[in-house]
């Protein structure tokens, strides 16, 4: 089986900074980490591939310091790397994030799952893995807690909804994006550590994806950050008690005197 992890380094989230100009994350000398929830993508990718067999590719999308989180993922047991980097893809949206991770995807050729964090810190949208199941016209499944079995054409599992826990099963190939309940990220190898920073990871750019700069970047990017502000802290809460309809009332007081 053939299995990928779509990755991403985010800034440390206490030193993140944004363009007020352009709405783009300031990235520039900031510490930057694994986004979380892709560690947990890692592990079940690596747990698939030791029970079914097959192999790994961790591909990031990111600056050149990004390479970092390439070598996290070889350190825990992931058999290739790809690292997607370009002047050109600098102010992607999700959209246009998700349509060159496509591209890596199918340029990789035979992938029967990928599998995504639910969202990236940075953002908290949770799209792209989605609109990477769009761009590549297969089925996908979010918000993926466990997975049940593993066949060579046809994964079950177990999704979190707001109601409650669905099984489903879902033709492969297929994307799905997880959640930490999924399982518990292995402490990374030493000796697999070591060994990362010999690995020859391959750098593609717009030319090997066969993009043009048009439809990249901000410039391709069907949307675009109006504005950015820090919400102004609000300090004065009150505490109701006393019966449902004495506060439901009150609340609709309170309703009325802010409209």
């Amino acid at each position: 089986m053939k299995i990928v992890a779509c990755i991403k380094q985010v800034p440390d989230t206490v030193e993140i900074t944004i363009d007020k100009e352009t709405g783009v994350l300031v990235r520039d000398n900031v510490p930057a980490i694994l986004n979380p929830f892709d560690a947990y993508a890692i592990e079940e990718a690596v747990l698939i591939k030791d029970s079914c067999g097959g192999e790994v590719t961790a591909i990031t999308m990111g600056p050149p310091q990004a390479i970092a989180v390439l070598h996290d993922a070889f350190s825990v047991g992931v058999d290739h790397a790809v690292h997607i980097c370009d002047s050109a893809f600098r102010g992607s949206d999700t959209f246009v994030t998700a349509k060159i991770l496509a591209a890596a995807i199918k340029k990789l050729g035979g992938v029967d799952l990928i599998l995504c964090g639910k969202q990236a810190i940075d953002g908290d949208t949770a799209q792209v893995g989605p609109e990477i199941a769009e761009f590549l016209d297969i089925p996908h499944v979010a918000y993926v807690k466990k997975i049940r079995e593993v066949s060579e054409d046809a994964i079950l599992l177990e999704r979190m909804t707001e109601t409650g826990i669905e099984v489903i099963q879902v033709k492969l190939p297929a994307m799905l994006t997880v959640l930490k309940d999924i399982n518990t990220p292995r402490l990374p190898s030493f000796k697999l550590k070591r060994a990362a920073k010999e690995k020859a990871i391959p750098v593609w750019g717009i030319q090997e994806l066969g993009l043009c700069e048009e439809e990249v970047g901000l410039q391709g990017s069907p949307t675009t950050v109006m504005k950015t502000f820090t919400p102004k802290a609000r300090g004065n809460c009150q505490m109701l008690s006393g019966l449902d309809e004495d506060i439901i009332d009150a609340l609709f007081l309170q309703i009325d005197s802010a409209l």
